[in-house]
């Protein structure tokens, strides 16, 4: 019987909080540091806003195989099947290389046209250009570590994926001062570049962590034998539902982006210092949507769709108090979180202006994000995608043109993204209660 106690979900909730707001840490270091810089602060921070948008988009898109391996490996697990698994753990690792590989070459050379795309231009559009060249070279890096991680999750285990990703952010951390500000005798000031190297060492040196403690802490091995596992085929499917959800999913992100950088570069910088704190408590929240996307995929396995139920609303509870945190730290932090990116007065009016949208989309975020992981435990990749899909294209969309024409300017943008998040959380509860309540009184 799979425990769901509150001790339980802490302990597979908390570490994954820590390991889950690595990628968010790595952004947003680089996005404080570079916008402190004394020289060309707002244009740097708004390349790193620009290419910070495109490279999460990418990592988000092929990211969420690591959604799909751990809903296969936990809901094995939970129907005592775990053995059966067998040469599964490493062509789903070698799947997830290759397929960031590809996506690599394939926005490589043609960086400058996707960032003109993005409304970069000048000063912007070169240092977007430098930083993406560099940082691009970690994406492989961070599909193998998601995939490791998956694996963990999937086998109820969140501590080693905390213990990785708590290194990782506090290396990127200490060489993003290092690198940007350089250390006098010894490194020269390398600017936006040096955020750029710091990440990608970082991701280096977590992928490196994450191959040794899957290798010493697990009986999986990495050598890939064929033919190809049944479970492959649930993959790919599963895989390619995520993936069309993830590029309507980036496409309202990138959108909102885009028409930040067009309002001007003091906005595009208000946005990336907004963007890069929803990002963080975004991740922060997801740590109770791991523990139900774990404890969920098992239950399934285990048709135990009564304990589903009480899982559901304990981790959605809990979020919701987590959101309710957030926002009242957002509050008393009002004033110090946008200096601590920037301290252009201009910059620091408009985001002043519209932070509070941030802290209103929070506790929407908190529903939608927990039943969005819980959704994903349980292998319900098509109806993510549908709901992705119809919350762009009839939410955020309609919204974000509209509040354009009416000249809304960057709250009529976070207007869209609530419409969004807030989309997402309704469909998602709509669909569990029909589902999954009726199976607990069959």
């Amino acid at each position: 019987m799979t425990d769901i106690s509150f001790k339980r979900i802490q302990q597979l909730a908390i570490p994954a909080i820590i390991s889950g707001i690595a990628e968010p840490v790595l952004s947003a270091t680089d996005a404080a540091v570079v916008g402190n810089i004394k020289e060309f602060g707002i244009e740097s921070l708004a390349a790193v806003g620009i290419v910070g948008a495109f490279l999460s988009a990418l990592i988000w898109i092929l990211g969420q195989t690591r959604s799909a391996i751990s809903a296969i490996v936990s809901q094995n697990l939970g129907a005592g099947k775990i053995s059966q698994l067998n040469n599964f753990p490493a062509q789903a690792i070698y799947f997830n290389i290759v397929l960031s590989i590809i996506l690599l070459f394939s926005t490589y050379f043609f960086v400058e046209e996707i960032f003109k795309l993005l409304n970069a231009e000048g000063m912007i559009l070169s240092f977007s250009i430098d930083y993406y060249n560099i940082r691009v070279w970690g994406f492989p890096l961070t599909l193998f570590t998601f995939a490791v991680f998956g694996l963990f999750r999937g086998l109820q285990n969140t501590f080693w994926p905390m213990i990785i990703a708590a290194i990782g952010a506090a290396l990127n951390i200490g060489l993003d001062f290092a690198l940007v500000y350089g250390i006098e005798g010894y490194i020269l000031p390398m600017g936006i570049k040096g955020a750029a190297w710091a990440s990608l060492i970082s991701q280096a040196v977590m992928a490196l962590l994450a191959l040794v403690f899957l290798l010493k802490k697990t009986d999986i091995s990495l050598k890939l034998k064929f033919p190809l596992h049944p479970e492959i085929g649930r993959l790919v499917n599963m895989s390619f539902n995520l993936f069309l959800r993830s590029l309507a999913l980036n496409t309202a992100l990138i959108l909102a982006t885009r028409e930040a950088a067009d309002l001007g570069k003091e906005y595009i910088a208000a946005h990336t210092i907004a963007f890069n704190i929803w990002i963080f408590t975004a991740f922060f929240i997801d740590g109770y949507g791991a523990a139900g996307n774990i404890l969920g995929g098992k239950l399934l396995g285990e048709r135990n769709y009564s304990a589903l139920w009480k899982l559901t609303k304990k981790v959605n509870l809990y979020n919701l108090g987590v959101a309710a945190l957030l926002v009242l730290i957002g509050l008393l932090l009002y004033k110090p979180l946008g200096i601590l990116f920037n301290k252009d007065e201009m910059v620091l009016s408009i985001f002043y202006g519209m932070f509070f949208m941030v802290l209103i989309c929070l506790p929407f975020n908190a529903l939608a994000f927990t039943l969005d992981s819980i959704f994903k435990g349980l292998g319900e990749m098509s109806y993510l995608r549908n709901v992705l899909l119809g919350a762009t294209i009839f939410g955020f969309i309609p919204v974000l043109y509209f509040s354009k024409y009416m000249d809304w300017g960057l709250k009529g943008i976070w207007a869209a993204l609530i419409v969004w998040v807030a989309y997402r959380a309704v469909a998602l509860m709509i669909k569990f209660r029909r589902k999954y309540i009726p199976l607990i009184e069959n």
